[in-house]
């Protein structure tokens, strides 16, 4: 099929300038047919279907125009309109702003320079963002890489091109009908490569291979073009970022070596928590993983070469589900008039919580006044302040089992302390947010609002009000 000529009319559309002639589509920039203003830009993206071009790119539109219909929130484009196989097939769909991260790549390339820590941890943290929200809608997109990432002015990722992708509730085409590994050969995951799809720390491992390109320039397992060449990834691990860039910190490589582990158990359980540790770096346990300058040796990928032989790779749960099992869970621990009795009742519920959930990650969190602290007293500087209540949570912590449970402690600084938790359960991901209930009784809360009710109306998770049974003399 040719390209479209400007100024073609299809289905109530103008067709205007090509915008991007890629080995599978083309983009078109398009308006209404009769003129009528658009509430916003949109492009349409139609599928290559020369005598040349194979049978996935008919089966990778029908995959995307099945997907993107239903997909929904910030970090997709939105659908428009889509058209049929046996006249054209096109999608259009919203035009978002930005550049892909395959365009920064190149200007860091062009310019012979590589991006900070920090730049590389904001752009992971924010694509990171835009995976988890695909697989909150039981979505794997499996074809994570540069070119299909939308960096925006305001720094939110835009994930693009869902023809590669599944979702958990729809017929996964690719697989039916194609019967062979598909993904992009840079960024394919392990289990991708043996033909299993929708594993969502398949995406996790994409994001890894990003990540260790912003930081080296390099790809950690080349461009393989061959099965075998792909398949090398079932056991071997790339060498360590820090062996290319000695300016790098341990924390980077940890989480990128983590992403790219060949096992998806070992990864991480979920973006959420990928996001997670990119924003708060200072949390961040450090292995050997993160500390080593040396690639893995012969005997350690000769073992697993011997391992991956005989593994058969199962999928995991749906994303959804495998986020459930793995959560991140928010304690709000109260620092004034607590008593013991309502706090060990806190530390019960937390304990009964991870006890269900191996891996889960536990965020400890207290709200203080900003007017505790002092820019002229150093006593109550925001310091010492800050350090008085992070002893304390760490202090209230201490009797819990959490040896396999990544945790952090923060204290923030707000006035409005319901506003300040669900401020922070949003921004990271909170699946549950564990708290005290209130103290006064039912006749009381019918004429004041207390924090945990407003917690409990507004937040994005499931939240857990703790009710001290027992007054501490007694349990």
């Amino acid at each position: 099929m040719k390209r479209l000529e400007p100024g073609t009319l299809l289905d109530g559309f103008r067709v205007g300038a090509c915008l991007h002639a890629g080995g599978m589509a083309h983009i078109y920039d398009v308006t209404y047919a009769d003129d009528r203003p658009a509430p916003f830009a949109m492009v349409m993206k139609v599928p290559r279907m020369t005598a040349g071009d194979g049978a996935e790119n008919i089966v990778s539109f029908e995959v995307e125009h099945q997907i993107l219909q239903v997909l929904q929130g910030p970090h997709v484009p939105r659908f428009v309109a889509a058209g049929d196989l046996v006249n054209l097939p096109y999608l259009v769909m919203a035009h978002v702003p930005g550049q892909t991260l395959q365009q920064l790549l190149d200007q860091f390339s062009a310019q012979h320079t590589r991006p900070s820590a920090a730049e590389i941890a904001h752009i992971g943290a924010a694509i990171s963002r835009a995976i988890h929200s695909l697989h909150q809608q039981n979505v794997c997109h499996l074809d994570i890489k540069p070119a299909n990432v939308l960096i925006q002015p305001d720094g939110h990722a835009v994930l693009l091109d869902f023809g590669l992708s599944c979702h958990a509730h729809y017929p996964d085409l690719l697989a039916e009908e194609l019967r062979k590994a598909v993904g992009s050969p840079a960024w394919i995951a392990p289990e991708q490569v043996v033909g299993v799809r929708g594993d969502p720390r398949s995406d996790i491992f994409a994001l890894g291979v990003v990540l260790y390109e912003l930081a080296t320039g390099e790809l950690p397992f080349g461009n393989p073009q061959t099965d075998a060449g792909m398949r090398q990834r079932l056991w071997m691990d790339p060498q360590p970022p820090r062996q290319h860039r000695t300016d790098l910190p341990e924390w980077l490589q940890e989480v990128v070596l983590r992403c790219l582990e060949p096992e998806a158990a070992k990864r991480y359980p979920s973006a959420a928590h990928l996001a997670f540790d990119l924003e708060h770096p200072s949390d961040i346990h450090i292995t050997a993983r993160g500390k080593q300058l040396q690639g893995t040796s012969f005997w350690t990928h000769l073992k697993r070469w011997l391992k991956a032989a005989g593994m058969h790779y199962q999928p995991s749960a749906m994303p959804t589900q495998q986020i459930d099992e793995v959560p991140i869970v928010m304690v709000a621990v109260p620092h004034h008039e607590a008593s013991d009795a309502s706090l060990f009742a806190l530390r019960q519920a937390v304990a009964r919580v991870l006890k269900n959930r191996p891996g889960a990650r536990l965020t400890v969190v207290t709200v203080i006044a900003s007017s505790q602290t002092s820019a002229t007293d150093s006593a109550h500087s925001e310091t010492s302040v800050h350090r008085l209540h992070l002893h304390q949570l760490h202090q209230w912590a201490q009797p819990l089992d959490i040896e396999d449970h990544p945790t952090s402690f923060h204290v923030l600084e707000a006035d409005d302390v319901a506003h300040a938790l669900l401020r922070y359960a949003e921004g990271n991901h909170v699946s549950m947010l564990v708290m005290g209930a209130a103290t006064h009784g039912l006749p009381m809360q019918r004429w004041v609002t207390t924090v945990p009710i407003k917690v409990a109306m507004a937040a994005p998770c499931t939240v857990m009000l703790v009710k001290q049974a027992l007054p501490f003399e007694r349990l």
